[in-house]
């Protein structure tokens, strides 16, 4: 599968050749240097963007109305003019469920992230942590195959990402969905995946998909294992030279 975006200038290759296949109920984390195309890929995916060649295949398994995605942006996406209830309740709202039943899922996910006393106030009211909290129990309350999300917790300061972090990895342990993960950080990648796709500079494509041969239910502590520090040290042996590349491909369009 390919992307190549028209501009002005010319085309723009964004992503070339990427073949990946996701197991059902597994948790793949995607990285790779800045304008890799992660992001152009996710979005793919979702049926945001369409791919310029290729195909994408989603086999789902339920062939009732539940939806096959759902995406957790960076940027939270919260509607301003509803509370918190109303947030997650959304899309639940737009596919007819009634009034009394997306209660009931809005309060189990309201209770479920910490969020029951806050039912009530407004976005503008919440903290960043506590928003991202909301556009991650929207996205699950709405029940879908897949759960997308696109470096979430990147704007988190260090506490709250790392809090953020150990709530996904209880909530993936309970529901065990089928989560893709983009993320600039080695360290959440390997934290969160059961596999790591390292995509190459721009035009993206599959460099190397490494197995995360760690124990879950996984704890903070697992992050001062020799097995995780090693896990690192491999990524980034392999990510280092598409960081470089990338920083020569920015510095020659700059002087271009």
């Amino acid at each position: 599968m390919g992307k190549v975006y028209r501009t002005p200038q010319g085309a723009v290759e964004a992503l070339k050749n990427v073949d990946l296949s996701v197991e059902e109920g597994e948790f793949l984390s995607i990285v790779g240097p800045s304008g890799c195309g992660k992001s152009t890929l996710l979005r793919i995916l979702a049926g945001l963007s369409r791919e310029s060649c290729g195909e994408v295949i989603v086999r789902a398994a339920d062939t009732g109305q539940r939806p096959v995605n759902a995406v957790v942006f960076q940027e939270y996406a919260l509607f301003p003019w509803r509370t918190v209830a109303d947030n997650i309740a959304f899309g639940l709202e737009m596919r007819g469920i009634a009034r009394y039943e997306r209660a009931q899922i809005a309060n189990h996910y309201l209770t479920k992230m910490g969020l029951a006393q806050f039912a009530g106030y407004y976005p503008y009211q919440l903290s960043g942590g506590m928003k991202q909290r909301v556009a991650l129990a929207r996205a699950l309350a709405n029940d879908p195959e897949i759960l997308l999300m696109d470096e979430p917790f990147s704007a988190a300061d260090a506490q709250t990402r790392t809090l953020m972090q150990m709530e996904l990895l209880r909530i993936w342990e309970e529901d065990k969905k089928t989560v893709v993960y983009v993320t600039h950080s080695i360290e959440e990648a390997i934290l969160l995946g059961d596999r790591v796709v390292l995509m190459t500079a721009r035009p993206g494509q599959v460099k190397g998909v490494f197995s995360v041969d760690l124990p879950r239910p996984r704890e903070l502590s697992i992050r001062t294992t020799p097995a995780f520090n090693e896990l690192v040290e491999r990524l980034w042996d392999a990510l280092i030279d598409e960081v470089n590349r990338n920083l020569t491909l920015e510095k020659d369009k700059s002087h271009g």
